[in-house]
């Protein structure tokens, strides 16, 4: 499992679910980019979700990163994105191969948003949808998780 963690003033998704349209938008907070992998499992999960939830990655009165999503009152935006598992290293095609399949990822990407929504704002893409998404990166910070 792998997570791409960028600190946010403000993100807006986009999203086409076979033609309904619809947006999500937070305002301070953390975008999350979840790929899961064909191996992952809900220990991957629950401990990849707290250490998300729990990085101390926002300033503190002295201007050091010492603070939490939570602590800051701060949003998420959580986007299932398998293409974070890809596969790069032969060719010039990425291999999907090590990608979860959609009837093993949905139920995990949608444990991984019930864990972090019980302490955090949570708004969410569409599962497999196409999307597009727009943010203000602040810093920037930009973490990779792998669990």
């Amino acid at each position: 499992m792998k997570a791409i963690i960028q600190r946010v003033d403000s993100a807006v998704i986009d999203i086409n679910d076979n033609g309904i349209l619809s947006q999500e938008t937070i305002g301070r907070g953390i975008l999350i980019l979840l790929g899961i992998e064909s191996t992952d499992t809900d220990a991957n999960l629950n401990l990849l979700a707290e250490r998300c939830r729990g990085l101390r990655i926002f300033p503190d009165e002295n201007g050091k990163m010492n603070l939490s999503v939570n602590d800051i009152g701060g949003e998420a935006l959580i986007v299932s994105n398998f293409t974070l598992c890809a596969d790069t290293t032969h060719g010039k095609r990425p291999s999907f191969i090590n990608a979860a399949r959609p009837e093993h990822a949905r139920p995990l990407y949608d444990k991984f948003v019930s864990i972090f929504s019980a302490h955090t704002p949570v708004k969410t893409g569409v599962f497999g949808a196409h999307m597009t998404i727009d943010l203000v990166n602040n810093g920037p910070v930009t973490l990779i998780i792998e669990g």
